[in-house]
C-alpha cells in the first residue's frame, strides 16, 4: 500500500525540529496527533525512525536512510498539486545553500523580491562556507564557489569572480608593502581551509599557469567572515573575491590591494540541484532568480 503524504510531512519535520511539540505547533496540530501519526507510519514501515526521550527526539539510522526519500517524494507531490494551481502560483519549501558572502551582502537583501512575486513561496536558507552533503542533508539547491567536487548534482556554471590580494593597512604597516613574490618570504598569509591536512600558501598565476608560494601563518580560518575579519585585525594577507564589498573596502582605505600582478585564478561560481531531470516549479523558479541576482557581480 503507497505510503500517504502527510505522515511523511510531519516525519520531516520532526526531524528538523527535533521536537514533537515545536511540529506540532508548526503544522497546525497537538503533540498527540503528531505522534500518533508517526507511530503508525512506523509500523507501516515496520521499524523504529526516532529515538525519543524527555530531552531529546533524535532519526536512528532507518529514519535517517528515509530522510531523503521522504524529501523527495513530499517534494514530488507538492510538485503535482503546482500543476493545477495555475502558471503563476507557487507554493511550497525550497531548501538552499548559499556561501556566507553570498547570502549576506547580495541574496538574502533582495529576498523581499522573490516573495513578492512567490508570496506562498516557503524558503529554508543555510548560510555556510562548508562543502555541504546536498541530498543527505535535504537541500534542493546550493550555489557554489570553486569546482564542483559531487557529479551527483546537476550544475549550471554562472560565471566567475576575479580575485584579488589584500591585507590591512595595520598589517602593511608593520610587515612592509610586498612588490614582488619573493617579497612574500617576509610575509604571513591567513590561511582559509576546511582541512587541516592543506598547505599555507599564497597562490597566483603566471605565464606557467597555477602556482602556489608556500607561506607562513598563525591563523587557520573555516569561514569568509572569519577570513575578513583577521585581515582587518593585520593578521595577514587574504584572497578574496573582487566583491563590490572589497572595492569599497579599498575606496575607503579599510584594506590595500598588493601585489595585483599576481593574482589567482578567478573562482567559478556553479548553482546545483538534487533534481536531476525533475526540477520542480518552485526549485526551478528559485534557481532562475538566483541566477539573475548572481549575475550582475560576475564575469562570463
Amino acid at each position: 500500500m503507497p505510503l500517504e503524504l502527510e505522515p511523511l510531512q510531519i516525519f520531516l519535520k520532526v526531524a528538523e525540529l527535533r521536537s514533537f511539540t515545536r511540529a506540532g505547533e508548526q503544522l497546525g496540530m497537538g503533540k498527540a496527533r503528531v505522534s500518533l501519526q508517526l507511530s503508525a507510519l512506523e509500523t507501516e514501515l515496520g521499524t523504529r525512525l526516532f529515538h525519543r526521550s524527555t530531552r531529546v527526539v533524535r532519526l536512528t539510522p532507518d529514519g535517517e536512510r528515509l530522510l531523503p526519500r521522504a524529501r523527495r517524494l513530499v517534494a514530488e507531490g507538492q510538485d503535482l498539486a503546482e500543476m493545477f494551481r495555475g502558471a503563476r502560483e507557487l507554493r511550497g519549501h525550497v531548501r538552499l545553500d548559499l556561501p556566507i558572502a553570498f547570502a549576506r551582502d547580495l541574496i538574502i537583501p533582495r529576498l523581499p523580491e522573490l516573495f513578492g512575486r512567490h508570496p506562498a513561496l516557503e524558503l529554508t536558507v543555510s548560510s555556510t562556507d562548508r562543502l555541504v552533503a546536498a541530498v543527505r542533508e535535504g537541500f534542493d539547491c546550493i550555489l557554489r564557489v570553486g569546482a564542483p567536487r559531487d557529479p551527483s548534482l546537476v550544475a549550471k556554471r554562472l560565471g566567475v569572480l576575479p580575485m584579488a590580494n589584500c591585507a590591512s593597512p595595520l598589517y602593511l604597516e608593520r610587515y612592509g608593502t610586498p612588490t614582488k613574490l619573493q617579497d612574500l618570504a617576509g610575509h604571513f598569509v591567513v590561511h582559509y581551509s576546511a582541512s587541516e591536512a592543506d598547505t599555507p600558501s599564497f597562490e597566483y598565476r603566471d605565464a606557467a599557469g597555477d602556482q602556489e608560494y608556500p607561506m607562513r601563518c598563525t591563523l587557520t580560518v573555516n569561514n569568509s567572515d572569519a577570513y575578513w575579519a583577521a585581515c582587518q585585525a593585520g593578521l595577514g594577507i587574504i584572497q578574496l573575491p573582487r566583491s563590490a564589498r572589497l572595492l569599497a573596502s579599498f575606496a575607503a582605505g579599510t584594506l590595500v590591494e598588493v601585489l595585483p600582478a599576481l593574482t589567482s585564478a578567478p573562482m567559478p561560481v556553479t548553482l546545483l540541484h538534487t533534481h536531476g531531470r525533475n526540477v520542480p516549479r518552485r526549485v526551478r523558479a528559485v534557481m532562475n532568480w538566483l541566477s539573475d541576482v548572481m549575475m550582475p557581480a560576475l564575469s562570463a
